[in-house]
């Protein structure tokens, strides 16, 4: 799955939401000041850019060598966060880590075989972050119409031995069948306002309807979705509640 987001690193970087300021303070206040925390499945940057200055170093992976580079870009000012290309399957070939944090990749991976495997890399102690949106996302209000387009375009969804997508199990019901099940969730919401762009870039960040997968469909694919969202909505202008669940998923103790 290396090159499943292949052509989506702008698009990922300029507009896929962060998670809010509250997650990645709740991340940091986890992980504490010398902590040093692999971010795996990092993208551009989502994660391990905030959260660097926090801790005492991010080692941020992905498989995607456009990802790295842009992130690279985007934190060139940034001393601690080292840059590595790597996956899910490859956790033993990675420099030691105190901590993990996942957003939106664990989802794409086979989840127990991860866990596992961070049963006997990661420390005493040592936590497992995700950053996702809860059981109950609300859904944005352009995704109907979106969906529709990108049926119409064959963009459809990959799935992974293990993951989300293939066995609808959420993370909460996957980690207490774990080492990792002594669990504690928090929701924090934040405002977002998007324009016609941001709609069209954020469906270009995904990987059923990347600019690699739509190939010479992606222009044609463009001009669809302008013209559907402006159909939804000639204001060309929605507001969404982007919602994050920080779930922590520690060994039980005692």
């Amino acid at each position: 799955m290396t090159d499943l987001f292949a052509g989506t690193a702008p698009y990922y970087a300029k507009y896929r939401p962060d998670h809010g300021d509250q997650a990645i303070e709740h991340l940091a206040r986890t992980f504490g000041p010398d902590g040093t925390v692999l971010d795996l499945g990092c993208g551009p940057g989502t994660v391990a850019i905030p959260l660097a200055p926090a801790v005492r170093e991010v080692l941020a992976v992905d498989p995607d060598e456009e990802m790295l580079e842009t992130g690279r870009g985007l934190a060139a000012e940034v001393r601690n966060i080292r840059w590595l290309r790597g996956d899910s399957t490859r956790l033993r070939e990675l420099p030691a880590f105190g901590h993990i944090v996942m957003g939106r990749s664990f989802h794409w991976m086979d989840r127990r075989a991860v866990l596992a495997d961070l049963d006997e890399l990661l420390p005493p102690g040592g936590a497992v972050a995700l950053l996702g949106p809860g059981r109950e996302p609300q859904e944005e209000p352009w995704e109907p119409t979106m969906r529709r387009v990108r049926e119409e375009f064959d963009a459809n969804t990959f799935t992974a031995t293990g993951s989300f997508q293939v066995s609808g199990e959420h993370p909460h019901d996957v980690l207490v069948t774990t080492p990792f099940s002594d669990l504690e969730s928090a929701m924090y919401e934040h405002r977002l306002t998007y324009d016609v762009d941001a709609v069209i870039g954020l469906q270009l960040s995904y990987s059923y309807s990347s600019p690699a997968r739509l190939g010479d469909r992606l222009e044609p694919f463009k001009e669809a979705a302008r013209k559907a969202l402006h159909d939804l909505d000639p204001s060309g202008t929605w507001e969404h509640t982007e919602v994050t669940e920080v779930l922590i998923a520690r060994r039980p103790t005692g």
